[in-house]
């Protein structure tokens, strides 16, 4: 994290059994978390992320804007082809990210300097398990093996997610680091009574408690940027940089779709009176 490309092990294709002992029980509520790739490149990596999937009951894969090659070459995978096949493709992070609630970027400290909250993998599954709770969308995104995750991948995520690893070797290759997460995940929800199964789309739109959802916040980000640009704010030079520091400030602020829609009403109203001609 950044994932190191190299090969994965010949056992990724051999079939699964027909029984696994060591998987732990799927938990209910796994279907409310998404399993992001950006921009992978392996076959091999991307086989064997599905595949873990697999072994462990998480069946929403997304991968935004593969090199397409190796892509179709590994939706072969043995084991996991029914989740390759029905795996959402998007050209942007953003759009993969919309109905999410709560999202977690992974990577390492080094050589980035963190600029939301860091979380280590222990950290994970009580986080997951309060957003399961409010009826939350996750998503775990992880980045392409050579560089991992960008800076301005990094701000539409709401926490950094390391593993702990031996200093010496702090990245991992990209289909373990999934597995890892998936295990940890998988193992910690195992209570299926403590997790009900997500709620349809629809309810979860109409509950104004539900935080924010990613395109909800992406939308007021917008919103607000345009008002600076109407109010001259800062030159030009400076807009990117506004994005991204708007992402992250929405994300660690964490508000909930009622608060989101008052605050995207204000700042709508400012605009408007913004573009207003002058009196005469």
């Amino acid at each position: 994290m950044p994932f190191r490309n190299i090969h994965a092990p010949a056992f990724y294709n051999v079939p699964l059994p027909a029984t696994n002992k060591l998987a732990p029980p799927a938990p209910i509520g796994l279907d409310a978390i998404d399993v992001v790739l950006v921009s992978p490149r392996n076959p091999l990596n991307i086989g064997a992320v599905a595949r873990a999937m697999a072994n462990f009951g998480f069946p929403y894969l997304t991968v935004v804007a593969p090199y397409d090659p190796h892509w179709r070459e590994a939706q072969s995978a043995v084991g996991a082809e029914d989740l390759l096949q029905n795996a959402k493709v998007l050209s942007t992070l953003p759009e993969a990210l919309a109905q999410a609630t709560l999202v977690f970027g992974t990577g390492t400290l080094s050589p980035r300097k963190a600029e939301q909250p860091v979380i280590e993998l222990p950290a994970l599954a009580p986080l997951v398990q309060d957003e399961l709770a409010r009826a939350g969308r996750i998503a775990l995104v992880f980045g392409p093996e050579k560089h991992g995750l960008t800076r301005d991948d990094l701000a539409l995520c709401h926490r950094l997610l390391t593993i702990p690893t031996d200093p010496r070797q702090p990245s991992m290759n990209l289909g373990q680091a999934v597995a890892v997460c998936l295990y940890e995940l998988a193992t910690r929800l195992a209570q299926p009574e403590s997790h009900p199964s997500s709620p349809p789309a629809t309810t979860i739109a109409a509950n104004p408690d539900l935080t924010a959802t990613s395109a909800h916040l992406n939308l007021l980000a917008g919103v607000i940027e345009e008002t600076m640009r109407a109010a001259g704010y800062s030159p030009r030079s400076m807009q990117a940089a506004n994005r991204h520091d708007l992402r992250l400030l929405l994300r660690r602020l964490a508000p909930n779709t009622k608060d989101t829609r008052r605050i995207l009403g204000l700042f709508r109203r400012i605009l408007w009176r913004l573009s207003r001609p002058p009196a005469a």
